[in-house]
């Protein structure tokens, strides 16, 4: 038996491959698929299964294309709803895979469809555990996203619940030698204090992850619930594309259309007004000329991510990149999250109608009521750490649909807790405002006024 881990770094996804005697089995593949049909062909082995662990929320699967091209059976809960062909996967459930046995464990508490995964071996022996969404190395789901979306809802007090009892019954039970494999890593929105590492064993777990630790129901479920992270846009919209089985990935980027370069006033006039425009440019050449209303997501790790908590599902946009290497990458990034069909147009630019003005931070000093400050920085981070006293807090998923709330008679200044977030709601505010007001970013600047 050998075990391939994948890893999505933008998303902090991982995935795997199993091969044993010339048959590979996937778990929770993301979008592109190639990379698994190289695995199988570097082994000359065939693939046979996908194993769901659950509808994902972060990321859109390959798993129905890889059944459509390779034959392979996906397996997944029968709590899942699955709208595609598929063989329910459930406790007692086995797929025998080459010398080896893939065992089914329902562990809900992530959602209510949730499955783990034991690999057993040739000699009986049970060597690793691929937990989805369940276990994460130094943490465990998080249980409030499935209380509006899949086929089975749940309020997150009920999961959390499910999760205390899913983790002790199920996965503490087993040998500490046994490897966890997690679908997720540090930086993943699924949890809230993920670890770096990319695998650990349920005994180095039970030792260091604070969900395995000896508490009451009550006090775990208080804790799980406390602080997680907020919840994107595309989070409910992927459950359901996961549920129904995404379209073929190359074939879905490749009817994107593309258009030539904006050059001058009459092409980008030639653009509707109505539609947002994401600009993935650096923020100096954004800030220096783009497209009036256009929103400033730079090219980034967690462009995704924002994209996904920004513009809403089914929301159409036009995606501008600074070169046509990046604008094909990004074409990719976004199918990641099945936001592929809402790009109208995607091109380059060298031509801006609107610009931004730099701000220097001397003007801040011993000056901050001359300003509206607007802290777009998550929930927890205020908590922590408030860097200016008199800042109005509207993070940047909720900034478009709440920029009437800012006040206007004195210039505002936007800031983040480093300045990727900062340049992406200062060009939000500045394009949903039809005022004179002047909108500035204080974008890296803000590190020398943090405490």
């Amino acid at each position: 038996m050998e075990i391939k881990q994948f890893e999505d770094k933008n998303l902090a996804h991982f995935s795997y491959a199993i091969v044993s005697k010339g048959e590979v089995a996937l778990i929770d593949p993301s979008r592109n698929p190639q990379p698994y049909y190289d695995f199988a062909k570097q082994h000359n082995a065939k693939i046979t299964a996908v194993i769901e662990t659950h509808p994902h929320a972060d990321f859109v699967s390959s798993h129905l294309e890889i059944h459509n091209t390779a034959g392979a059976t996906i397996y997944v809960s029968k709590l899942l709803g699955a709208e595609y062909p598929h063989q329910t996967f459930d406790d007692g459930d086995a797929i025998v895979l080459g010398n080896i046995t893939l065992k089914a464990l329902n562990t809900p508490g992530h959602s209510p469809d949730s499955i783990s995964i034991v690999a057993i071996d040739e000699n009986g022996k049970q060597q690793a555990i691929f937990t989805g969404d369940t276990l994460f190395i130094g943490d465990c789901g998080r249980p409030d996203l499935r209380e509006s979306a899949g086929a089975i809802t749940a309020a997150r007090q009920e999961l959390a619940k499910q999760m205390y009892y899913s983790l002790r019954n199920k996965l503490m039970t087993l040998p500490d030698d046994v490897l966890v494999y997690p679908a997720h890593g540090a930086g993943s929105l699924c949890g809230k204090g993920l670890s770096e590492a990319n695998t650990s064993a349920i005994g180095a777990e039970k030792i260091a992850n604070w969900s395995l630790q000896n508490m009451s129901e009550q006090d775990f479920v208080k804790e799980l619930l406390a602080d997680q992270p907020f919840i994107p846009k595309y989070f409910p919209f992927d459950v359901g594309v996961n549920k129904k089985g995404a379209d073929n990935y190359l074939q879905s980027i490749s009817k994107v259309e593309k258009r030539e370069p904006i050059t001058c006033e009459g092409c980008a006039n030639s653009l509707n007004p109505a539609i947002a425009i994401v600009d993935s440019r650096p923020q100096q050449q954004f800030k220096k000329a783009h497209l009036k209303k256009a929103i400033n997501l730079m090219n980034d790790t967690k462009f995704e991510t924002w994209l996904g908590s920004i513009i809403n599902p089914d929301e159409q946009f036009y995606l501008i990149a600074e070169n046509e290497t990046v604008l094909n990458e990004l074409i990719e990034r976004t199918a990641k999250i099945g936001y592929e069909k809402q790009i109208v147009l995607a091109f380059t630019a060298d031509f801006g109608n609107t610009e931004m003005k730099p701000f220097h931070s001397s003007a801040l000093q011993n000056n901050e009521d001359a300003y509206t400050i607007i802290d777009i920085r998550n929930y927890s981070e205020i908590k922590t750490n408030k860097i200016f006293s008199n800042a109005l807090h509207i993070p940047l998923h909720e900034l478009r649909e709440r920029t009437n709330e800012i006040p206007l008679h004195k210039p505002i200044l936007v800031h983040c807790a480093g300045g990727y977030r900062s340049a992406a709601g200062s060009s939000i505010i500045k394009s949903k405002l039809n005022s004179t007001s002047q909108v500035y970013d204080l974008s890296e600047a803000v590190k020398t006024f943090q405490k």
